[in-house]
């Protein structure tokens, strides 16, 4: 470690303490693309921006993505690897003074140099508007390279300017391999890791801690060097994380639930039944073992979403409304509190009067539309009829289109469906709910169109 010129025995001593001491996921940080693991879709050897931090010829980015995905430590790896000036700043403890002193600076350098500089701004979207506004023509007239990071959409919470002037970089949660990857990497690291304990790892723990920690790979460090810390040597003197252990350190207990296995699907179609079938009771507990295992909230809310629409339909036209609020509720709360949300949507819909009409009437529809061949719709309702509205091969006069608003109860017999379909019935209301009035209605209706 190079001692800087401002730096004494005491600074310097503990800056090596720290270092030893540090959390496992600032040891394990790795310093180079190789190393890196995850993120395949943006940092791909083909991919741009493996080969502008290659070739050194970065632009101003934001990386965007949920927590311990790596976007730290995809700034330290270009901090690493370019030869500009790397300069980090986080957006919570950072006012426009210290923007200001990294710009001067910037400016300085360039100017005897002819060097770069590099800013690294940590949750920048916790920038407010004047700090953001201080950045933005230094990035624009490339006094500044930005690296933004942040966990929230940068389209609504960065400065457009900023979003605008940057290439937007989407991390994803790691998936379970990468994260077994990085505990089997922690494991066995001698230098950075926890390797002189001499510590082991059953295959069913680390499957175990891979999932639980959710894409996180903090998370997934914080787990595993807890387990081996406080986990006593056996008597071969090797310790030994077996998935007893794993679950004590992290207070979880694991469940028979694999996110991309048959288990998965398992539990949601069981899920899907229970609210079909008017159970609160069953939907909510699988909702809970969905919740309880890590599943992706959006997901679930996917789930609600169809069934309010495919098994409740026009019964109660209110549960689609419940549900669709729902994920956007949880999309923009986030767990726990998401889980409250959730349970309101599913029960809803669990309680709520059940018709498949509407599903049953689009397939039918699909079906027709798929193999009945028409000559064509009435031409009285298409967008653009002939001028004189003359049938321009026989001169005969089309029939006028009637506007439903101009008669009595705003309605009038009309022919819509094509001749072909003319008799077709898709849509068959149930007696339950809402949709009991609106069958009530629709028969009315067709009783009158049937007597035209």
């Amino acid at each position: 470690m190079r001692v800087e010129p401002y730096m004494d025995l005491f600074d310097y001593q503990r800056e090596n303490h720290m270092k030893k001491q540090a959390p496992l996921a600032a040891r394990m940080r790795p310093a180079t693309l190789e190393e890196f693991v995850g993120q395949e879709h943006i940092v791909g050897e083909s991919k741009l921006l493996y080969r502008a931090i290659k070739a050194d010829k970065l632009t101003s980015v934001i990386f965007y993505g949920p927590p311990g995905t790596g976007k730290t430590t995809l700034a330290q790896i270009i901090a690493q690897s370019t030869k500009s000036e790397f300069v980090q700043i986080n957006a919570t403890t950072s006012g426009i003074k210290e923007i200001k002193n990294v710009i001067d600076d910037a400016k300085a350098l360039m100017g005897m140099t002819g060097r770069k500089t590099i800013l690294f701004v940590d949750e920048i979207h916790r920038f407010n508007k004047s700090q953001q506004d201080a950045l933005l023509p230094h990035v624009e007239d490339g006094t500044v390279i930005l690296i933004g990071a942040t966990t929230e959409n940068p389209y609504f919470e960065v400065n457009k300017a900023l979003v605008s002037r940057s290439i937007i970089f989407q991390l994803q949660h790691l998936s379970r391999d990468n994260i077994k990857t990085l505990i089997l990497r922690a494991i066995q690291d001698q230098t950075q890791g926890l390797g002189g304990y001499n510590a082991n790892i059953t295959s069913e723990a680390a499957d175990f801690l891979s999932d639980i920690a959710n894409g996180d790979a903090r998370a997934a460090y914080n787990a595993i060097e807890l387990a081996v810390l406080t986990t006593p040597s056996g008597p071969d003197n090797q310790i030994l994380i077996n998935l007893e252990i794993a679950q004590e350190c992290i207070q979880k207990r694991s469940l028979n639930y694999d996110k991309t296995g048959d288990n998965h699907y398992d539990v949601i179609s069981a899920f899907i039944k229970s609210m079909r079938g008017s159970d609160p009771d069953a939907a909510l507990y699988y909702l809970g073992r969905m919740i309880y295992a890590g599943e992706d909230p959006r997901f679930i809310a996917r789930r609600i979403v169809i069934c309010a629409s495919e098994d409740v339909g026009n019964a109660d036209p209110h549960a689609l409304m419940v549900a669709v609020a729902a994920a956007q509720a949880v999309d923009f709360i986030g767990f726990p509190e998401g889980r409250i949300i959730l349970a309101q949507a599913t029960s809803y819909v669990a309680c709520a009067p059940k018709s498949n009409a509407a599903y049953k009437g689009i397939n039918r529809a699909m079906d027709d539309v798929s193999t009945v061949q028409i000559k064509g719709i009435p031409h009285y309702l298409k967008g653009s009829p002939t001028p004189d509205n003359k049938n321009p091969k026989t001169g005969e006069e089309y029939k006028p289109y009637k506007y439903a608003h101009d008669y009595p109860g705003h309605y009038v017999k009309q022919q819509y469906l094509p001749d072909e379909l003319v008799s077709r019935i898709y849509y068959e209301p149930s007696e339950n709910g809402i949709e009991k009035k609106i069958k009530e209605n629709l028969d009315k209706l067709r009783g009158n169109r049937a007597n035209d």
